[in-house]
């Protein structure tokens, strides 16, 4: 359409005779709206010949606001009118196409549904059971001694803090500070990894007498002092694994991965291992998935920022400290440790963006995962 002149009667008058025609044409209040935007968005003429009164004379403002003043009134109007009966008619075709039958009987007890992380978390447990391992569980009210020190955490490592760590019962050491000979206090445990310590403790006479090698899955729920968001919760949920045999390498450990990142992702799941560092883990390192959205195609992906990457959990060949601490003699045999969280997980495979939908109870949520994930 060719440039609408403020002072143009004739061609101002039209736009107003196409507009109305428009708008009765629309038979829905989508069609309404498109038409709406043609004849009175940024790009309509009559918007366009607005803009340029201010370029007019004095006198000619004033007749041009006039004439464009009115057409747009009359548009206004025609668009009012047309609303009106386009609302009136969706409301009766509502009151026909929802109609409830109130005379029906209905479920007293509604449906419930199992949460999610619970489904997932037994999903993640099977794979791992098919693969010959076991489920080891341990408690969440924890001795710090499991939970820290048999991990090859130092006495003052931050993770310690109050700022991190829920203590039920503190230290005792006796006012002689950190380092010292002190009573292991109580702690809500902050992850999944002291069931690794005990579940070596309790298997390792058959690991040296029986030569059965240790492969224990360790899934459950963990405590920090996180605040509630987005992506952050004081309680998650963890799962962990180990293995000690002889001869266990790196090759294992990513072999093991790659097959429970195809399990749950699907067989064109793609992973990295990316050096890091870990108390527990030497060497260690971070297990990052293949972007599922851009497959590391988009520099401007906002799922991995770019990269072509997302961080999935951490893993490493175990501290030869942590093999002491639970009795094995790590000249004799080796191990491999990884853990990630279940949340996350799920957030990656079904694209939840809130952590906070996890959490609050409402069960709208989770029936739409149905029995299983």
């Amino acid at each position: 359409m060719s440039e609408l002149h403020p002072l143009d009667a004739a061609g101002i008058e039209a736009a107003v005779a196409a507009a109305v025609r428009a708008f009765d044409a629309a038979t829905t209040l989508e069609e309404l709206k498109v038409a709406r935007l043609a004849h009175t968005g940024d790009k309509a003429a009559l918007t366009l010949a607005n803009r340029g009164i201010g370029a007019l004379d004095g006198p000619d403002k004033a007749a041009a606001g006039k004439l464009l003043g009115g057409a747009r009134a009359s548009i206004g109007r025609a668009l009012a009118a047309r609303t009106s009966v386009l609302e009136a008619e969706r409301d009766a075709r509502v009151l026909v196409e929802e109609a409830v039958d109130v005379t029906l009987p209905v479920l007293r007890a509604p449906l419930g549904a199992r949460h999610p992380l619970e489904t997932l978390q037994e999903h993640m447990c099977d794979i791992f059971v098919g693969m010959g391992w076991e489920v080891a569980e341990g408690p969440e009210v924890e001795a710090e001694w499991f939970n820290f020190d048999a991990l090859n955490f130092d006495p003052d490592h931050p993770a310690r803090a109050m700022q991190d760590t829920f203590f039920v019962a503190p230290r005792d050491d006796g006012g002689a500070g950190a380092g010292a000979s002190a009573t292991s206090g109580i702690v809500l445990r902050t992850h999944t990894s002291p069931v690794q310590v005990r579940a070596a403790l309790e298997r390792k006479e058959a690991l040296v007498e029986e030569g059965r090698g240790i492969y224990v899955i360790c899934p459950g729920k963990t405590f920090r002092t996180d605040e509630l968001d987005a992506t952050h919760t004081p309680v998650f949920h963890q799962i962990e694994g180990l293995a000690v045999d002889k001869g266990l390498t790196m090759a294992n450990l990513k072999g093991t991965l790659d097959h429970f990142a195809r399990a749950l992702f699907g067989p064109d799941a793609v992973t990295r291992l990316r050096p890091s560092f870990f108390p527990f883990t030497e060497p260690s390192a971070e297990m990052d998935l293949r972007c599922f959205v851009c497959g590391g195609s988009d520099t401007a992906c906002r799922t991995c920022r770019g990269t072509g990457w997302i961080e999935w959990g951490g893993c490493g060949m175990t501290h030869p400290n942590v093999l002491r601490a639970a009795g094995i003699d790590p000249d004799e045999y080796t191990a491999f440790a990884f853990g990630m969280g279940i949340e996350r997980t799920l957030m990656f495979r079904h694209g939840v963006k809130d952590m906070r939908d996890m959490v609050e109870g409402d069960v709208r949520f989770s029936q739409q995962f149905g029995m299983e994930v």
